[in-house]
């Protein structure tokens, strides 16, 4: 499944030529383009924060479309085989190591790391399906900024939020929309997706489970254009949350005060934590490489098409 989306949605790439001219030559101006375009698609990264979540993370690995791009697996010091399930069941996946503790350090050296275009944030534990990433990506395509999961929407839902969790969001929720002129029907559902171009603005710098508030917030202080998506949340596969509704939930107010009284920071990379990367293994630097070739291949069989 290819979750960048359709080329038709885009404007196409290259030159644009002249009506007429013989039939032949169009038609390979036209197979020109559509292979172009369909490499300048935008690529996607998934972000996958984790702290001992060996068991969960073979289903969280099934269910990533193939057409995400990028995966980066935060690890925050787990104690099981995070680290060595991560290598043997996507021995492409970049593994990151976070330098401080919590979800949003870890989300934060994720994002620093992220290649990709548009960046996807995704829960280890399986509660977040990655086979809604499509469902993301298409409003992005169609010109959205920043796109939000939704619970609260009709096709959404959760089989793991409790009845006080779900009053605590919804309080936070209207005290958002009403201090910051939005109408989200989620605020700390963490499963988000954006351009890369928008971090600056984002500007991660918290260690805890605020981390999804504040980034809802900035989006919208910043004025990017925010889309929601109906998102079913599911159960923790395996474990215990870390989650804690008391605790968090006075972060999370602390944070929206916060946000309300102190100006959007100023766009740049001094959010960007020192983070560490584990080396990839010499098998998965030559299969990139054999990629690349591939792909450098097709660039010059296409380049006379491009060209005429």
């Amino acid at each position: 499944m290819d979750v960048r989306g359709d080329a038709r949605l885009r404007p196409r790439a290259g030159r644009r030529h002249a009506a007429g001219g013989e039939q032949s030559a169009r038609s390979r101006r036209h197979a020109g383009r559509e292979r172009r375009d369909y490499r300048n698609r935008p690529t996607v990264t998934a972000v996958v924060p984790t702290l001992n979540e060996a068991d969960n993370l073979p289903h969280v690995f099934a269910r990533i479309p193939s057409g995400v791009n990028e995966l980066i697996v935060v690890d925050g010091h787990s104690t099981d085989a995070t680290i060595e399930v991560t290598r043997r069941l996507r021995p492409d996946a970049r593994i990151v190591l976070q330098n401080r503790r919590g979800k949003g350090n870890a989300l934060a050296c994720g994002l620093a790391a992220a290649r990709g275009d548009i960046i996807v944030m995704l829960d280890a534990d399986g509660s977040t399906d990655p086979a809604e990433i499509p469902r993301f990506i298409a409003p992005l395509i169609q010109g959205a900024d920043f796109v939000k999961g939704s619970r609260h929407m009709e096709g959404g839902g959760s089989a793991d939020l409790t009845r006080l969790r779900s009053f605590g969001n919804h309080a936070l929720g209207t005290c958002v929309n009403l201090l910051f002129g939005t109408h989200y029907t989620d605020l700390c559902y963490g499963y988000n997706a954006f351009w890369r171009r928008c971090l600056p603005q984002l500007h991660v710098t918290c260690d805890g489970f605020e981390v999804e508030t504040i980034i809802n917030v900035r989006a919208a202080k910043a004025g990017f254009k925010v889309t929601e998506v109906a998102s079913y949340e599911q159960c923790r596969i395996h474990g215990l949350s870390n989650l804690n509704a008391w605790r968090d939930g006075k972060r999370v107010l602390r944070s929206i005060v916060r946000e309300r009284i102190v100006p959007l920071p100023v766009p740049g990379d001094g959010w960007k934590p020192e983070y560490s990367e584990l080396g990839v293994p010499a098998s998965v630097t030559a299969l990139t490489d054999a990629r690349k070739q591939r792909t450098a291949a097709e660039s010059v069989e296409v380049a006379p098409a491009l060209s005429s």
